[in-house]
């Protein structure tokens, strides 16, 4: 498309405008930091490479359908067709059209590290400013080789040219935070999938929601971006009639069908030669978008007959269209063109190098976790909430189990205690779910055109959480386990801190795996809610191991509580010389427990002429090895246990990696 009624046509890239500017701050102030609020100047210079448009995108005969969600008591699942039979091209500097690149047949590969897509919804982190989050884009996008400096100024650049100076140090915002006008999100939103220069630009609806100024205003930035050599492709619906003068080809489609391909200034001759000329002062868009809405919900037939004129009058004028004109260069040798014009940055030199992506393993790692680092720092309302419940948990589980004794009554408050204490663990573990949900999506955008690998994205989360589970261990652990008096002194309460942060990291492990698979963060809740009520069931504190069924053994292995319960059992009572229960102890929660101490010692002197063994009032009768005997504690160790509860998370993890890898593709066919 060539875009009109622009006085000065710019043949710059955004590169090439960038170092202009860069090389204008470093004039002005010495530093990255644009010294006014001047806007970027798109129309100058010139360059000896060439400059005619190189990229001719191109498509022909596309269909595509889906199908359609059963409804309940309808056996037959549909289909519904979205493209029957669609045809079109674009140019550099369009607006609109759509699968061929210079006549040559488009890799995905390649159209991912030569394109971006622009979601309909504004998927950005909220808490991060405009310019930061700009600059995290640059670091991911951009090469290692481009300098910090440059980065900065590509940033700065880019900021002017989407018009958001005023802008660039408010935060995004979001329903509990204020922060940038609608409008000026898109914007971010966009200059996020810029920021590398990308030959090809789709977006989805770019002036959804928006006001008509604010619509308008993103539209002129594309117009911008198309003229600094990008081609531009964007689905619309109701396009004012000042958005309509800057597009150069329009494609109008009714259930799946072309009716209308050409320029806005054809449609009055188009709609006139079917029949139904378009009014004078009348908005040429609305009035066929109108029509077509009338002829589908009205007509008998439907828009088959405009879909049928459409084709004799696209055959008609078939020698002038621009299907029919040959790209001036191929594939490669435009992609090498614009390379060494400084688009495409990505640290290429040729189209055949070109790198799957930007920066090495651990760079995205960095940023990754920088990135989140900050958005979480500017929100501690969440941590501390959590922090707050693990105290207050921790306060209550003190006072009421309140220096338990070794007595019989004191062992079952114990087992109590460390069923509770262990489940809570994970429970508080379920506010992974709306984190990850609320960044599954930005994450869908990124790596879908390799902004940074998904492997990246999982070891970033797993270390950036580990700071946080051990502030919250060491809580829970401070303020239980002595209040509660347990055994071991400092060895001790050192195991109990290792196994409750094996629990949390257990715990947030296989809650981030499972929001990779739920939709909603109620689904989720409820089903994390559900099956940390059968790991407690299955952990062998309510039923022994020895008596669960067979067919229902397996669910007590692989319960995430069985682990860290057996651990501190160990750690609790495997002291050999620790006696439990001595002589008359063994009398207390029965029916004897009420009789006198002289009636106990004559039971238990009776007891001995039987047994032929001499049990008095300080004979042990149950060691700390008897009690785990009783309770069908496994033979493994309590730092066997801690490593399998270790082992759990970094499973659940690699879980969490398969389901971004294969969960998170497109899915359409």
């Amino acid at each position: 498309m060539e875009l009109q009624k622009h006085p000065k046509k710019s043949n710059s890239t955004l590169a090439e405008l960038l170092m202009r500017v860069d090389d204008a701050h470093s004039d002005v102030s010495g530093n990255n930091t644009p010294a006014d609020n001047r806007v970027v100047d798109v129309g100058f210079g010139s360059t000896s490479l060439p400059l005619s448009n190189p990229f001719v995108l191109s498509f022909t005969n596309l269909s595509y359908s889906v199908k359609v969600r059963k409804k309940w008591g309808k056996k037959v699942e549909n289909s519904k067709v979205l493209l029957n039979n669609i045809s079109g091209a674009a140019r550099e500097e369009s607006l609109k059209g759509s699968i061929t690149l210079n006549g040559e047949t488009l890799e995905s590969k390649l159209l991912r590290v030569i394109s971006a897509y622009v979601m309909q919804d504004d998927l950005l982190f909220p808490m991060l400013t405009v310019e930061e989050t700009l600059m995290f884009s640059a670091e991911f996008r951009l090469p290692r080789s481009l300098s910090k400096k440059k980065k900065k100024a590509r940033v700065q650049a880019l900021i002017d040219q989407l018009g958001l100076r005023k802008a660039a140090q408010t935060v995004i915002g979001d329903e509990g935070h204020r922060g940038v006008s609608g409008g000026e999100r898109r914007r971010v939103s966009i200059g996020t999938d810029i920021i590398h220069d990308p030959i090809v630009l789709f977006l989805d609806e770019p002036t959804s929601g928006l006001d008509s100024t604010s619509a308008f205003m993103v539209v002129k930035v594309l117009q911008r971006i198309a003229q600094s050599g990008s081609i531009v492709i964007m689905s619309i619906h109701q396009p004012s009639y000042r958005i309509m003068n800057l597009l150069d080809r329009l494609i109008f489609l009714s259930r799946g069908n072309t009716v209308y391909n050409g320029s806005p200034s054809s449609l009055p001759r188009f709609f006139a030669e079917f029949g139904h000329p378009i009014p004078e002062n009348e908005n040429k868009t609305e009035f066929a978008l109108d029509l077509i809405r009338e002829l589908e919900e009205n007509s008998h037939g439907g828009t088959k007959a405009l879909v049928e004129f459409n084709k004799q009058w696209q055959a008609r004028r078939k020698p002038r269209t621009i299907i029919t004109r040959k790209p001036n260069f191929s594939l490669k040798e435009a992609i090498i063109a614009s390379i060494s014009r400084g688009k495409l940055v990505s640290g290429a030199t040729n189209e055949s190098s070109l790198p799957d992506f930007a920066n090495p393993f651990w760079i995205e790692i960095i940023v990754i976790a920088k990135r989140s680092i900050t958005n979480s720092k500017r929100m501690p309302e969440l941590f501390a909430i959590r922090l707050g419940a693990v105290l207050i948990t921790g306060f209550i589980l003190a006072t009421m189990f309140w220096q338990l004794d070794d007595s019989p009554k004191g062992i079952q408050e114990r087992l109590g205690f460390f069923a509770f204490a262990m489940s809570t663990t994970f429970y508080t573990c379920a506010e992974a779910i709306p984190v990850f949900l609320q960044e599954k999506y930005i994450f869908m955008r990124e790596t879908a055109y390799n902004a940074y690998r998904r492997s990246s994205y999982v070891l970033a989360q797993s270390l950036i959480s580990i700071p946080s589970l051990i502030i919250l261990s060491i809580t829970f652990a401070g303020t239980t386990f002595f209040s509660v008096g347990l055994a071991g002194g400092s060895a001790g309460f050192f195991f109990f801190f290792l196994t409750i942060l094996a629990s949390f990291w257990a715990g947030s492990s296989f809650v981030t795996f499972l929001s990779g698979i739920v939709p909603h963060v109620m689904l989720g809740f409820t089903i994390v809610v559900a099956i940390l009520a059968y790991f407690l069931l299955f952990s062998g504190f309510f039923i022994s191991k020895n008596r669960i069924p067979l067919y229902w053994l397996w669910f007590h292995y692989i319960s995430l509580v069985k682990y860290p319960y057996e651990g501190v059992l160990r750690n609790e009572f495997d002291d050999p010389n620790k006696c439990f229960v001595r002589g008359v102890q063994m009398f207390d929660g029965s029916p004897l427990g009420t009789a006198s101490e002289a009636m106990k010692l004559k039971l238990l002197e009776s007891m001995s002429g039987v047994l032929g063994v001499n049990i008095s009032g300080s004979t042990c009768v149950t060691t700390g090895k008897d009690l785990l005997v009783q309770q069908g504690i496994s033979d493994i160790s309590k730092w066997d246990c801690l490593w399998i509860i270790v082992g759990w998370g970094f499973f659940f993890r690699v879980l969490f990696y398969f389901t971004l890898l294969f969960g998170s593709k497109n899915k359409r066919r």
